[in-house]
């Protein structure tokens, strides 16, 4: 359960202000079908994130623990820095199919494109390899994403201009901080992720 409440959590804070959340925002804008838009996100991050969530899963097979709490040390400071970097996203820089696919082909198609080499795909292999747990990480990373992308198809402009963006990343690369010092504290000791 620990697992899933902690990915959710993370992956929620770190979506807030992010390209896919701006992706959703312009994809809402343009279609204005909150459902197949919705449905495509939430398709797309299953399927990534059930890819990021396999490689964490096999890298903490593979590796040896202690190259492994290392690992996940230094992706947990780096993603405490790298949230705190604000993304931007054009409607230009969005990859689109070249044949009409529908609202949700095309959601899905963009969404999963943005997502590669994302911050939270990059999260969801840190959480799978911290946590040996993929179902509960990808669950809880694909719950976190919906959280915060949802609001934003629905709402859109109105919701996403009020919220404190430079404040929630904060507590977020707090956050991964805190779980990189955690994480520090078991490659010193020795001592298993879990």
């Amino acid at each position: 359960m620990q697992s899933f409440l902690v990915s959710t959590g993370v992956v929620a804070l770190a979506e807030i202000g992010d390209k896919t959340q701006l992706l959703s925002l312009i994809l809402a804008a343009r279609y204005r079908k909150p459902i197949p838009i919705a449905l495509g996100i939430l398709v797309a991050t299953l399927v990534n994130h059930a890819c990021a969530g396999g490689l964490g899963t096999w890298l903490s097979n593979v590796l040896s623990p202690a190259i492994l709490n290392w690992t996940i040390v230094a992706s947990f400071v780096l993603m405490a820095g790298w949230i705190l970097v604000p993304d931007k996203l054009d409607e230009g820089e969005i990859a689109m199919p070249k044949r009409p696919m529908g609202v949700f082909g095309t959601t899905v198609f963009a969404f999963f494109l943005a997502e590669m080499g994302d911050k939270t795909q990059v999260v969801t292999i840190a959480l799978a390899a911290r946590f040996h747990d993929f179902y509960s990480v990808v669950g809880g990373t694909t719950l976190g994403m919906m959280l915060a992308n949802v609001p934003v198809i629905y709402l859109g402009h109105r919701f996403a201009d009020r919220l404190p963006t430079k404040a929630v990343h904060i507590v977020a690369a707090v956050i991964f901080a805190v779980m990189g010092a955690l994480a520090l504290r078991n490659a010193l000791t020795g001592s298993p992720l879990v």
